[in-house]
């Protein structure tokens, strides 16, 4: 038996992606069932940087296709790394000091500041609902795109969680599908549901209103 497409070479699993991503089915939301257009593409941690390459030739073949449901022209992808987001929050947020930003704060008190208090600090100045999905849905009006990628999920973690960000993000981008770029597994069983474990180590949480994106047909 051959492997699943999600633990094959790189080349094959950019030949899967491309060709669904690029299918009119995929395009127009078709056969969800009434399920949200959102897509999970799992990789292993350490393909991290080959991951991000392969992103950066997926996004420049896709806008370089012709698509018929299209109009005859390429798909057009917005990439929202969360890890540049959150830093781009930051620097926009005056810290304490005047002329101050709390990214340049935060920078200063990382050394001296437990890793608890760290954490409870970003996810409180980072809120998911406050501050971090209003600000993808500012990304998202303001781009004409067919596809969301999401990527910067490892970078983020804990302070921001895959599954906070999906669950919120469900009456934000819910008119175009959306593939998160997640690096671990999207595990799926009849007993425990389905479920999230970054790294492949780290049980993230349950989440079930996915697709495994390597387990889709174009």
């Amino acid at each position: 038996m051959s492997p699943k497409i999600s633990q094959q070479p790189l080349a094959a699993r950019f030949d899967h992606l491309l060709s669904v991503i690029s299918s009119q089915r995929f395009l127009e939301m078709k056969g969800l069932n009434n399920d949200l257009p959102f897509y999970i593409c799992e990789f292993k941690a350490v393909e991290t940087f080959e991951m991000q390459r392969l992103q950066r030739q997926l996004i420049n073949k896709l806008a370089n296709l012709r698509i018929d449901c299209l109009q005859g022209r390429g798909v057009k992808v917005l990439e929202i790394s969360l890890y540049d987001l959150t830093i781009e929050l930051l620097k926009a947020r005056e810290g304490s000091s005047e002329g101050s930003s709390l990214w340049n704060e935060i920078l200063a008190a990382e050394a001296d500041v437990e890793k608890d208090g760290l954490l409870e600090l970003l996810q409180n100045v980072l809120d998911i609902k406050e501050h971090l999905i209003p600000a993808i849905g500012e990304c998202l009006a303001q781009e004409d795109y067919d596809v969301l990628f999401l990527s910067g999920i490892g970078e983020v973690f804990p302070y921001i969680r895959s599954h906070n960000v999906l669950n919120n993000l469900q009456s934000t981008a819910k008119d175009k599908p959306t593939v998160m770029f997640f690096p671990g597994e999207y595990r799926h069983s009849l007993e425990q549901g389905a479920s999230l474990e970054l790294f492949g180590l780290l049980h993230d949480d349950k989440y079930y209103r996915a697709f495994n994106i390597f387990e889709i047909q174009a």
